[in-house]
């Protein structure tokens, strides 16, 4: 699971400041007079876009409506969400008429505090789902913050929900916190017993949802179409009930890790059956198998006082997917029942989003729920402990949050190995608290960002070229590696200062060009052997520090590691102490506030980068101003990175 812990919009100062806040108003609308038929998404935006209002923001939303295919289309225009908004908000809303075109600029320019302007629909742009870093910087150079409260676009990285985090310190609003508050405690931290309800049509739409699950619950009840697949699993024949014959092996697999989890997984054992698929097709309850010509519908009265039974000893409730045929009201009865079950249980209760929220909503039982998911597809990604990446570009709650950054440099560099090593690491580091990161070669970048998709370890290039383009024979430029959705990138390392002649001057120009393209740069300084004995050590590192600075804005700083790394610590035999190390890093601090703030400096992560291993991490990350290491051989060992990914403190 990825840290979820991050800051809101009550952790910084928004007074006089141009935010941008990415809403989901994605609306329905009557085809007829394309009037909003539910405005529950406009309702759920308001706390966050009120709270920026009452203080002095120029508040810049943003936003999806409907599918446009090629360009502005007028039927998805957000004009009917803008309209609705200024109703609830009892104020005046300006619509651009475009995104990030002159309208669009013009209106944010003259906005004064506390106004709020609503840009045009953002896919109208192509660049949107693409996550396009020039329209993702495009837009973010509207604004000095980012606020995403859209939770059920979490799950995508597009340029509007992941994209402009690149480019301006991003944090939560009040909707995507509460998500956060309510299904990270349940997954991560859960008062316990903890029951999940998983329905639906299909087990390979769960089958990563059930596989974390199991981990976590004590008690796991599956119904809806998905649980025939299981019940032949267990040797039963379900007629022409809806059926994976594919998933069968593995739904028995599922079972097994249940029993060795000690984790009971309750089942249909009866079922109301239908002749055919139709609304008033003749019906029957039936326990055990299905005759032929019979299709499951719903669960039958023994399924749902065997699962009701389960909810009311409950302390924390998930549940998402419904019981049965939903959309005829004969085979409701099931989920009906089991949402009254929850709804009238003591537990902290989370409805999953989707059709198990609409199920809530239309029978009535909204409010006697703790929480109702906005995000079906995030909420079931996350259910399935899967990083969210709207989420996870948002700054930590502890800015300093450890770092453990492994650099492979030439090694692992062909595919296979690659995959194999990162198959090893990512379920030994998947629950740590610290943030992991591989810098890979550039021969296994592409193969690294698959392999790790939507887990919390990120990958970095270990150099890039200051160019964008041009005859540079054999060079990276910034621009490839956002294109290609690499995320960091390491620059001015001891190796590339020592063996390719790189200077302050070049390590600079290339960490203003990582910036200028979204990639977050971890900028390596540090000293020779010579020089430490000549007592040069913090004067150089002073100028290495201020130099490769130089034209980085504070706002910047917050997507800027650096690491110290004392040269004559790497492959010499010689290993700075716990002392030595956390003097320097101490000093570069000190020296952060004068070039910028304190609080910029505090801010900072500091990582030390002289041959960190398992066994001498947690004393180095122990230290105030050490905020994890720059890993180099120990990385490449699953085991030994993994210890020290562990090696975690709180600043």
């Amino acid at each position: 699971m990825a840290n979820m812990n991050k800051k809101s919009v009550t952790d910084i100062d928004v007074a006089g400041k141009r935010v941008l806040v990415r809403v989901d108003f994605n609306v329905p609308l009557d085809k007829a007079t394309n009037a909003i038929t539910d405005d529950k998404r406009i309702v759920g935006a308001l706390p966050t876009i009120q709270y920026l209002v009452e203080h002095k923001a120029k508040t810049i939303l943003v936003s999806h409506l409907g599918r446009p295919k090629s360009g502005p289309e007028a039927k998805f225009s957000m004009k009917p969400a803008v309209d609705r908004l200024a109703e609830l908000l009892g104020k005046d809303v300006a619509l651009a008429a475009d995104v990030v075109g002159e309208d669009a600029k013009a209106k944010v320019a003259a906005m004064q505090d506390g106004d709020v302007v609503m840009l045009e629909n953002v896919r109208f742009h192509k660049e949107e789902s693409k996550n396009d870093p020039v329209f993702a910087r495009e837009l973010a150079s509207m604004a000095d913050l980012y606020v995403n409260d859209a939770f059920g676009t979490a799950h995508r990285a597009h340029a509007s929900t992941a994209g402009v985090a690149n480019y301006l310190p991003g944090v939560s609003g009040f909707l995507i916190q509460k998500e956060v508050d309510f299904m990270g405690k349940a997954l991560n931290n859960p008062d316990r017993p903890f029951v999940a309800i998983l329905g639906g049509a299909k087990v390979s739409d769960k089958i990563g949802v059930i596989n974390n699950l199991l981990s976590k619950v004590d008690t796991l009840i599956i119904g809806g179409g998905m649980a025939y697949t299981f019940n032949v699993a267990k040797g039963q024949t379900v007629g022409n009930s809806l059926l994976e014959a594919d998933k069968v092996e593995l739904a028995k697999e599922l079972l097994a890790k249940a029993e060795a989890k000690g984790v009971k997984l309750l089942l249909p054992v009866d079922n109301l059956i239908a002749d055919e698929f139709a609304a008033e097709a003749n019906s029957q309850v039936v326990e055990g198998d299905i005759p032929d010509g019979w299709m499951g519908m719903d669960i039958g009265p023994k399924s749902i006082a065997l699962f009701s039974d389960a909810v009311k000893d409950a302390k924390t409730v998930v549940w998402n997917g419904p019981m049965g045929v939903i959309e005829f009201d004969k085979f409701a009865g099931g989920t009906r029942e089991i949402a009254n079950a929850v709804a009238s249980s003591e537990a902290i209760s989370i409805i999953g989003g989707g059709d198990s929220a609409a199920a809530i909503e239309k029978l009535g039982f909204a409010e006697r729920v703790s929480h109702i998911s906005t995000g079906g597809g995030a909420s079931l990604e996350y259910l399935e402990g899967k990083v969210l990446p709207g989420v996870d570009c948002l700054l930590d709650k502890n800015a300093r949050r450890v770092f453990a950054a492994g650099n492979w440099k030439m090694n692992k560099g062909v595919p296979a190995d690659a995959v194999k090593f990162l198959t090893e690491l990512m379920p030994k580091v998947e629950d740590a608290d610290s943030e992991v990161l591989v810098a890979v070669p550039f021969t296994v970048l592409q193969t690294a960002l698959d392999t790790t998709a939507f887990t919390n370890v990120k990958v970095a290039a270990q150099n890039c070229f200051y160019e964008d383009d041009g005859a540079y024979t054999g060079e990276i430029s910034a621009k490839m590696l956002a294109y290609m959705g690499i995320g960091y990138v390491v620059l001015g390392h001891s190796e590339r200062r020592q063996y390719f002649g790189e200077t302050d001057e070049t390590v600079n120009k290339k960490l203003l060009a990582a910036l200028k393209w979204g990639v977050r740069p971890i900028l390596c300084v540090g000293e020779s052997l010579a020089q430490r004995e000549a007592g040069e050590t913090f004067d150089f590192v002073k100028a290495q520090v201020a130099a490769a600075l130089a034209g980085v804005p504070a706002a910047r700083l917050a997507h800027v590691t650096i690491a110290y790394e004392p040269i004559w610590a790497i492959g010499t035999g010689k290993t700075a102490s716990d002392e030595q190390a956390e003097e320097v890093c101490a000093f570069i601090r000190a020296e952060l506030a004068k070039l910028y703030t304190e609080e910029t400096a505090e801010n900072t992560r500091i990582l030390y980068g002289g041959s960190v291993k398992a066994d001498n991490a947690e004393g180095l990350f122990a230290q105030a101003n050490i905020d994890g290491g720059l890993v180099g051989g120990a990385s490449l060992k699953a085991a030994d990175f993994a210890a020290i990914a562990a090696a975690y403190k709180e600043v």
